[in-house]
């Protein structure tokens, strides 16, 4: 499976500079907030193909006019073509506002969507506007991670996890993929393409493979 991830800032090759054929070949399209819902709705349109969306600290007016065409996971566990993907979006409260959370409420997020994730069997893909504490955050309020997002890898181990929030050019020590567990952590800032292959029979395992679209 293809997947388009992107967050944070749209694409200009995409969106701007789009020619036709530049959306094609993907067979999944997923936002992890703070993107125009005019983006989302034009990637629907133009890629053809399932857009899946968390929110971020920035998406009040998801409200009022909300992505067309898209579908929001927010707490629930979506299968997509056997891929089991959760959803969990939001920062760290740093000021009155939608999609901000305190550790203690991500937690109690993370706490009801377990139940589900059970139900499923497991969760393949962990989708998410902030990252989990300590791996991919920053030290400032408004860009600290969760610590609930650490203990959900720790009790499942999603195969990986794709965040945004934390924008790459914030600072040369900004990953794109980082590691933990057996969890791959994708920062998904702009736009980020991710390839998910099955192994030959009888193993039954996946491998990920991470190249940046042009």
């Amino acid at each position: 499976m293809k997947i388009l991830t992107v967050s944070d800032v749209e694409s200009r090759y995409l969106w701007e500079y789009y020619q036709p054929g530049k959306l094609q070949g993907y067979d999944l399209v997923i936002s992890c907030g703070d993107l125009d819902a005019r983006y989302l709705s034009f990637l629907a349109t133009f890629a053809a193909v399932p857009v899946l969306y968390v929110h971020g600290n920035h998406d009040a007016s998801y409200q009022y006019i909300p992505p067309e065409g898209c579908e929001c996971i927010e707490d629930t566990v979506v299968n997509i073509k056997g891929l089991r993907i959760a959803g969990l979006g939001g920062s760290v409260r740093y000021r009155p506002g939608p999609h901000q959370y305190t550790q203690k409420q991500m937690e109690k997020r993370a706490r009801h969507l377990t139940g589900q994730i059970r139900r499923a069997g497991g969760v393949d893909i962990l989708v998410t506007h902030a990252p989990p504490r300590g791996l991919g955050d920053t030290e400032d309020l408004p860009h600290q991670g969760f610590d609930a997002f650490l203990g959900l890898m720790d009790q499942y181990a999603p195969r990986y996890m794709l965040h945004g929030h934390v924008h790459l050019n914030y600072g040369a020590q900004m990953e794109r993929v980082r590691h933990y567990g057996s969890t791959t952590i994708v920062n998904a800032f702009e736009r980020q393409v991710v390839e998910l292959e099955p192994a030959p029979e009888p193993e039954r395992r996946r491998w990920f493979f991470f190249r940046r679209a042009y």
